[in-house]
């Protein structure tokens, strides 16, 4: 594949019509384009990917945006943006012996509010052909309306998705491929795209294919039916499920950029005082219960003091007026017990004996004394004959209310302490108007991670679905195969095609496996190589192996001790990731371009003048390079010189913000003050 010429239309910072000759000449393979940073040299790349993959293609200006979105931006911000932009990509390509010319031109318009992109393919099948008897003709290619329609899977063809980092590549970002696993996945891809592996598996594919393209009974044709409409099932499910994975991811994105935002509210609220803020009106409805209760408390205790309690106070006086009252309780019973037993003892003294009377007399005496002594008090108070009932219903009565003002007044104390940390509390509450602002930002915030999450939860749910449906309808196409099949098996013709099909397949499959090891034993051969063509430590790595199962990549040292990868400096990953790229063009033939942009950005002066004279003339056929005057300056320049086919400057004017291609490059003539 040789890319010919590009043209931009009002594409990006390209105003009006840009074109660049892109054809490489006889052991000049080297189209160098100049151009500043942010003139425009990142769009070309993406405008080369754009035209031939559209929705697909990986261009770095696109990001997460939707495809519309990225299309709209795109075109040029002066231009009509109902005419919208073009890119129009030529090339040609080699196939079966014949060089064929292809003109892709994809447009796109904004028709009201709508959108609108067209494909064309125009294709000359005798390019080749009369370009050898007629030298350099403008071809004329044809539109081919199957072509058009059917791109997408064409061009997978030509120059597959997967291999196209391989060949349009941003050397500030081709490092990352000395990560082992992304050199794994890179090196798989190639191999088998790029080297034709891929192809007998694809021979392996049709062959199985062969066993159920035969003359079908209607039941067989019923069950053929019912296969391809599944497969469009099938297809169109797992279309759905890329378009809602897509969607995932950018619903994804925007709840973090919400959820980032709203801590980032969170905590300036917070630093304010509003969770204090928030909590003014519950603070306030607080203190105002809690100066109730405490303002209850208190009454009770102005109740209580109201009646007995004081009476604690006197609590020896108390004491005293009982013992006194015992007293003349005791000395009120002996004087009535006096007079009865005046009676009692005159009928003694009747009724006993003469001899015994005087001793009896003399003990009853005894007993009346002392009776009559108790009688005696030395204070009389005159107390009421229930002052002890009274006494012992008073100290019932102190005991309880004691007990109550007890608690009345722990509860003061707890209300009191709660009402000056009330308080406090109010106090520290900021002024509103330092966070109603912040308050009504966070709200709405919230609000809209709330609406986020709701989106990418439903985005979640449709594609948990489709992938059910995906399972579902893979299992139905697998038993719908397997039920074909052994319906087929009945005939003798089928059985006969299933054997030698089913013996050709598995020599298809062990004649994979050895081109593999074939290819794997070249690519290291070749990557070595060029790893130690362009490095400056001649001695750093000895040996390369890649791993023909996980394909990684592993490098070892003169004593066979494996190296780390993150050991080697930046500007040497990134001419080992150049020598990954070198190796498999290499092993391929050379037969797509290179095009890198920012080829020198990262590396020392010895290792740009060794990718200068050692790799760009020896990359590929064709090797586009979109360097600042910075990278590729005019010392570089005169030793590059004489592999260079065509050079170009990007311009920007920085009042317009448009760019404009000029020929010639920095020390060039005619392009000396290009900026």
């Amino acid at each position: 594949m040789l890319l010919r010429k590009i043209t931009l239309e009002e594409f990006g910072a390209y105003r009006g019509k840009q074109s660049l000759d892109l054809t490489p000449k006889k052991n000049k393979p080297i189209i160098l384009i100049g151009g500043l940073n942010g003139c425009g040299k990142t769009t070309l790349l993406d405008a080369i990917q754009l035209a031939l993959y559209g929705n697909r293609a990986r261009c770095s200006g696109r990001g997460s945006k939707a495809y519309d979105a990225y299309l709209r931006e795109s075109i040029n911000r002066q231009a009509d943006p109902t005419r919208g932009s073009a890119i129009t990509l030529e090339f040609t390509v080699m196939t079966g012996g014949h060089e064929h010319y292809y003109r892709v031109v994809r447009s796109w318009h904004i028709s009201g509010k709508t959108l609108k992109e067209f494909l064309n393919v125009y294709v000359d099948e005798t390019y080749g052909a009369r370009a050898k008897t007629q030298g350099d003709v403008k071809p004329e290619g044809k539109f081919n309306r199957l072509l058009s329609e059917g791109w997408a899977d064409h061009v997978e063809s030509i120059l597959p998705l997967e291999i196209a980092s391989l060949a349009f590549f941003d050397g500030e970002k081709i490092e990352s491929l000395a990560d082992p696993e992304r050199a794994a996945s890179v090196i798989k891809s190639a191999v088998h795209s790029l080297l034709g592996v891929s192809t007998v598996q694809q021979l392996r594919n049709d062959l199985l294919a062969l066993q159920r393209r035969q003359k079908l009974s209607d039941e067989e044709q019923h069950l053929l039916d019912n296969i391809r409409a599944q497969e469009a099932e099938r297809e169109a499910v797992v279309s759905q499920y890329d378009i809602a994975y897509q969607e995932l991811a950018h619903s994804r994105t925007e709840l973090g950029k919400a959820q980032r935002k709203l801590d980032s509210l969170e905590k300036a609220f917070a630093d304010e005082g509003g969770d204090l803020f928030t909590r003014r009106i519950e603070l306030e409805n607080e203190k105002e219960q809690t100066a109730a209760r405490l303002a209850q408390v208190r009454g009770e205790l102005i109740q209580l003091a109201a009646g007995p309690l004081p009476l604690l106070m006197a609590q020896p006086l108390l004491q005293d007026v009982r013992r006194q009252a015992e007293k003349e309780q005791e000395a009120q019973q002996s004087a009535q017990v006096l007079q009865v037993l005046e009676a009692r003892d005159q009928w003694l003294l009747d009724v006993v004996p003469d001899t015994v009377r005087a001793d009896v007399l003399k003990q009853l005496d005894a007993d009346r004394a002392e009776r009559a002594n108790k009688t005696q008090l030395s204070v009389n108070l005159h107390l009421p004959h229930d002052a002890l009932a009274q006494l012992t219903v008073l100290d019932g009565l102190l005991q309880r209310d004691q007990k109550r003002s007890q608690q009345l007044l722990h509860s003061v104390a707890e209300l009191t302490e709660q009402l000056d940390q009330l308080d406090r509390q109010l106090a520290g509450v900021p002024a509103k108007d330092k966070v109603e602002a912040l308050q009504v930002a966070r709200d709405e915030q919230i609000m809209e991670v709330a609406r986020n999450q709701a989106t990418c939860d439903r985005a979640m749910a449709k594609l948990e679905d489709l992938r059910r449906r995906r399972e579902h309808v893979t299992t139905l196409l697998e038993r719908a195969h397997k039920e074909f099949v052994r319906t087929k098996v009945k005939a003798e013709e089928v059985e006969r095609i299933i054997k030698y099909s089913e013996k050709a397949r598995d020599t298809l499959e062990r004649f994979g496996s050895a081109l593999l090891k074939r290819h794997i034993s070249r690519l290291e051969v070749a990557v070595l190589q060029s790893f130690k063509v362009l490095m400056r430590k001649q001695g750093l790595v000895h040996d390369l192996r890649i791993d023909t199962e996980e394909f990684t990549l592993t490098l070892a040292d003169e004593d066979g001790e494996l190296i780390d990868p993150a050991r080697l400096s930046a500007g040497e990953r990134q001419l080992l990731a150049v020598s990954l790229l070198w190796g498999l063009m290499r092993v391929a033939g050379n037969r797509l371009p290179s095009v890198i942009d920012t080829p020198l950005g990262r590396l020392d002066s010895r290792h740009r003048e060794h990718l200068v004279d050692r790799y760009f003339p020896n990359a590929s056929d064709q090797v586009l390079l979109l360097s600042t005057d910075e990278e590729i300056d005019e010392y570089l320049l005169g030793r590059l010189k004489k592999s260079v086919a065509q050079t170009y400057t990007l311009v920007h004017d920085d009042t317009e913000f448009t760019t404009a291609v000029v020929e010639g490059y920095w020390w060039n003539a005619g392009a000396q003050h290009a900026g």
